[in-house]
């Protein structure tokens, strides 16, 4: 696991000093994917070069396995940092080593047998699905499989930590499901803890357990992935699943926004609830999936004017939040529907 304790960084410049990371505290649990997301300027690329010591923090705790790496000396530091594997954006592959070579750096520096180093890389190229293309420099790969091969690199010395930063940057929508998918695999696989630095919020969505928010070198909001898209007033929920556009509804009717605020919602409530009201409810927006194999979604609806405050009472009964948007006066259109599961 990963424990960060009252986490500083302060840069120091001639007449001033930035403090880039204020007080970061964050657990992670052995075998998460856990995503830090924010804007630019953040702090999110100095909190990865704190958690695998490439920057040393001002003060506070970086601890991975029961290890507290910034109380350790540099000769120490360099063994403790083997459980980190790094995959960085756009791979950073050497471009006049081949896919094989560039995995086999790692172990060239811990000086193994080459029959060891051989095997290894073999294993490697196997495990993230490269096996033919070991003897390819990188300039001879796609843009998914230069990645790939810096995952292996990664875990070329066995970590049981993965850090990405970035990594899925710049590629395009399939080879970026398609890495995320292989992330989540070798989770499951060796038992890995993943960090993923990213601003990505379709990223998050995919693969993460639990998200962090920074802003301003501080953690502002952070918790599971399902509990922050279930409620209501965070800000992080809001990003990971905004409320989808709603077109114009039936003339006399109310449009209702709604939002999922129990893991157990009934996945027929739109019948029920125009059961119950003897009119017709219709879906106008929906973005609904499933997390943790639990339920989370926002919806647009409209129903006939009714009383509201029945609506509110029957829709709480389902474990949904509902406000009135407006009373249209518009004309009806086709409901729009996006990842609905």
């Amino acid at each position: 696991m990963i424990s960060l304790k009252e986490l500083v960084k302060t840069f120091d410049r001639s007449d001033s000093s930035h403090r880039a990371l204020d007080g970061i505290n964050l657990e992670v649990e052995r075998g998460e994917i856990a995503a830090v997301v924010g804007p630019s300027g953040a702090g999110k690329s100095t909190l990865a070069r704190c958690i695998n010591m490439l920057e040393r923090p001002t003060s506070g705790r970086v601890i991975v396995d029961g290890t507290d790496l910034t109380a350790l000396r540099e000769r120490h530091l360099r063994d403790a940092r083997r459980s980190i594997g790094t995959v960085f954006q756009a791979s950073s592959l050497l471009s006049r080593k081949t896919a094989a070579q560039n995995i086999a750096l790692p172990l060239d520096f811990l000086e193994v047998t080459k029959k060891e180093r051989d095997a290894r890389v073999a294993e490697l190229l196997e495990r993230v699905g490269l096996a033919d293309r070991g003897d390819s420099y990188p300039h001879e790969l796609s843009g998914g499989q230069r990645q790939r091969i810096g995952i292996a690199r990664a875990l070329a010395l066995r970590p049981s930590v993965l850090l990405s930063d970035e990594a899925t940057s710049g590629l395009d929508p399939a080879t970026t499901k398609s890495v995320l998918a292989m992330l989540s695999e070798l989770r499951d696989d060796l038992g890995l803890t993943i960090i993923l630095i990213t601003h990505e919020m379709d990223v998050v969505r995919e693969v993460a357990d639990r998200a962090a928010l920074l802003e301003d070198g501080r953690i502002v909001e952070e918790g599971l992935l399902g509990d922050l898209m279930r409620d209501r007033n965070s800000a992080l929920g809001r990003s990971l699943l905004p409320h989808p556009t709603a077109h114009r509804a039936e003339v006399g009717t109310q449009v209702w926004k709604v939002q999922y605020v129990s893991d157990h919602v009934d996945p027929d409530w739109i019948s029920r609830l125009s059961g119950e009201i003897g009119a017709p409810v219709t879906l106008l927006a929906a973005a609904i999936e499933t997390t943790a194999g639990q339920p989370v979604g926002r919806a647009t609806i409209s129903i006939p004017a009714t009383d509201a405050d029945r609506i509110d009472r029957l829709l709480a009964g389902y474990g949904i939040y509902g406000e009135i948007e407006s009373d249209s006066t518009a004309a009806l259109v086709e409901p729009e529907l996006t990842g609905v599961a």
